[in-house]
């Protein structure tokens, strides 16, 4: 009676027609349970009482408006709390039962769903591949040689192969995007905040977001526009500001140099078509530097962020470490080693990647990322669990450290048979924004849904473009502005730019025929930009920004003395306002033109001159 595959278009339609019931569903449900991977379970709600809670919402007419997931079967992982099943994280020894639900399942039993158990994942949600459980790992629903990532193992799985129309996850490195990745199917990763964590074994508390796993764009967005709320006992929890995205985004993508596939040419192509895609359905694509995206993903697991994940368990970890698995206890134990010092530095480090990024949202709206450079074997990835495990991280570890949404959707598949997915990225509250495109890119690949490849994914569920908004009155133009010095993003007087509402129009570098120098008894520290006619330099880094005609007369007018604003010619053939100094105030100062630009010379200095 029931498909291969369980979306929600699909259910609604046979419970409409009168050939499907809530108790029939949960006959079925519970066949699908006894013969699911045996690994991608940690508890199956038993049958009787699958049919209980049948019989109970089937008592209740299906009221679209209280009731919009009457009669859906969705899954749990199993660090997410479910009243009366047991909460293990993965790990035996850690095991309780609650009396409550987690806040995000209240939401969605509240709205109909039928909970049909608690999924297997990485322990304490600690990897992106699905091998580290003492309950087993469950594999890719299209080839069980292979991993079905993770740390959501369980749950993609369980949505992928027909048992739930949709499942939780947990998200803080890529574990509510890999997995969907890896079985061919849609994972949401909202914004952080914007759902619940009351009632989540926590992984890095400030930076996990509860997931949702689906076989449509569509059904994701619905079953998070349920789940989703400001939860006043969840201390990390936001209220929505929601962020637009044009109809016709502007979408980053990788330059050559940021293309790392780790020889799987397969991937590399299904990403290259999802791109060519991108760009049929009207987008502008834009290659954009990933480098600061890069360094702040290896932050997660290089910097003081590891701590976090100690901070969670480590009570239990110091009490019991022989329940840990192996590569799980590596990495929780390492959390020892940062110091406090260090937990600042990491968040100096942070702060200063963000504001370079600042450049790239300046010129796209979203990014189109792999949501995995490749995937393994179980077998490889057990022989080699950490190294193995971080190439799965490349595209995914920054997206909580930069306050992003992502949305994860199938991109086709490998000569191999097995699939790969990408990612859109956009900045906080652009979870609704994201959707509309992300559709489209599912439509296009025609990747059928989760295990059926076969199928086709439902006209009923298109999710539809938001209406555009009203015209604008025209803007004043914005004037450039070429910064040089103590302006620059991340350098103490950046803010003075800020609070004026400049933008970051990207970075710059000047022709060859300027000196720079560092500017005595300044505080902060600011060089001086002198041009020389007929100096063949090297050029010097820069950064170009722009102000309303306003701010730019305001933010000229405070410029003190022996800087002041003229022509910089760069080597891109522009000639633009920017700072310049004095002949005069240069004598006997340091030359630090060598440097390439005020910022690595500030680095210098501060390396030869290290605090007392």
């Amino acid at each position: 009676m029931l498909p291969a595959v369980l979306d929600l278009a699909g259910l609604r339609a046979l419970y409409a027609s009168g050939r499907l019931t809530p108790v029939a569903l949960a006959a079925e449900v519970a066949a699908r349970l006894a013969a699911a991977d045996p690994a991608a379970f940690i508890t199956k709600v038993a049958p009787e009482a699958l049919r209980a809670a049948a019989e109970a919402l089937a008592a209740r007419a299906p009221e679209p408006n209280s009731l919009p997931l009457w009669g859906v079967p969705f899954a749990v992982k199993d660090n997410i709390d479910v009243a009366g099943l047991p909460t293990t994280a993965a790990c035996p020894a850690f095991a309780y039962t609650p009396e409550a639900d987690a806040a995000v399942v209240a939401r969605l039993r509240a709205a109909g769903a039928l909970v049909v158990g608690k999924t297997n994942l990485d322990q304490f949600a600690t990897g992106l591949n699905g091998t580290r459980s003492p309950y087993g790992a469950p594999r890719s629903v299209f080839d069980p040689a292979y991993i079905s990532g993770g740390s959501s193992s369980g749950s993609a799985v369980a949505v992928a192969a027909g048992v739930a129309a949709f499942a939780l996850g947990t998200d803080t490195a890529g574990s509510g995007r890999v997995p969907a990745a890896f079985n061919n199917i849609v994972g949401i990763k909202p914004t952080p905040g914007l759902l619940s964590t009351t009632g989540l074994v926590p992984a890095c508390r400030s930076l996990d977001c509860i997931s949702v796993f689906a076989l449509t764009v569509a059904d994701g967005l619905a079953v998070r526009r349920v789940a989703e709320g400001f939860d006043p006992a969840d201390p990390y929890s936001r209220r929505a500001v929601p962020a637009a995205i044009p109809g016709a985004p502007r979408v980053g993508i990788l330059t050559p140099q940021e293309r790392e596939f780790h020889g799987d040419a397969e991937t590399a192509r299904l990403y290259d078509a999802a791109v060519a895609r991108a760009g049929a359905l009207g987008c502008a694509l834009v290659p954009f530097d990933y480098a600061p995206f890069r360094e702040a993903a290896a932050l997660l697991y290089e910097g003081p962020w590891v701590a976090e994940r100690l901070a969670a368990i480590e009570a239990f970890a110091t009490a019991h470490p022989e329940a840990l698995d192996p590569a799980v206890r590596r990495i929780v134990e390492s959390g020892r080693a940062p110091t406090a010092a260090d937990a600042f530095r990491g968040q100096y480090a942070l702060a200063a990647l963000r504001r370079r990024t600042e450049a790239t949202w300046a010129a796209v709206d979203l990014l189109l990322l792999p949501s995995a450079p490749t995937t393994y074997t179980v077998e490889a990835m057990r022989a080699d669990p950490i190294r193995l495990n971080g190439h799965l991280g490349r595209y995914t570890n920054f997206v909580n450290l930069l306050d992003c949404a992502a949305v994860a959707v199938p991109a086709g598949f490998r000569e191999d048979g097995l699939p790969a997915g990408v990612t859109l990225v956009g900045r906080a509250f652009s979870d609704e924004a994201l959707a509309p495109l992300a559709d489209a890119l599912h439509r296009a690949a025609a990747p059928g849904l989760g295990r059926d490849r076969a199928a086709a994914l439902p006209a009923g569920s298109r999710v539809a473009a938001p209406a555009p908004a009203p015209a604008p009155a025209p803007a004043p133009e914005r004037l450039s502005l070429v910064v040089v010095g103590a302006h620059l993003s991340g350098l103490p007087l950046n803010r003075e730019l800020l609070a004026l509402d400049a933008r970051p129009e990207g970075a710059a570098r000047t022709t060859g025929e300027y000196r720079l120098y560092a500017l005595p008894g300044t505080a902060p520290p600011k060089p001086g930009l002198v041009r020389e006619p007929g100096f063949a330099g090297p050029g010097l880094a820069v950064e170009v920004w722009s102000l309303d005609p306003a701010a730019f007369g305001r933010f000229v007018a405070a410029i003190p003395a022996p800087l002041g604003i003229g022509r910089i010619a760069l080597d891109d053939g522009r000639a633009l306002p920017g700072f310049l100094c004095e002949a005069h105030a240069v004598a006997g100062a340091e030359e630090v033109t060598r440097f390439g630009g005020w910022r690595a010379a500030v680095e210098a200095r501060r390396g030869a001159n290290p605090p007392a």
